[in-house]
């Protein structure tokens, strides 16, 4: 990356160790940013990148008992 680029993002659908996140972060080192499984689905919401919205409903059973 040295005098190539200015930023590394590196993309996991899992998790980074704490290992990984301190080197990511090191003082020193080239910034790198590191996008987990969880940012990744919150920015693919965020952007409606490939999803559609939806609004749904969970049924009151309860509420429909009464009337059994």
């Amino acid at each position: 990356m040295a005098g190539r680029a200015d930023k590394g993002i590196i993309l996991t659908t899992g998790t980074f160790t704490a290992e990984a996140r301190r080197e990511a972060s090191r003082d020193g080192a080239h910034p790198i940013e590191l996008l987990d499984g969880e940012k990744l689905v919150g920015l693919l919401e965020k952007l409606e990148l490939g999803l559609k919205p939806r609004t749904t409903f969970e049924i009151d059973r309860a509420f429909f008992d009464r009337f059994a």
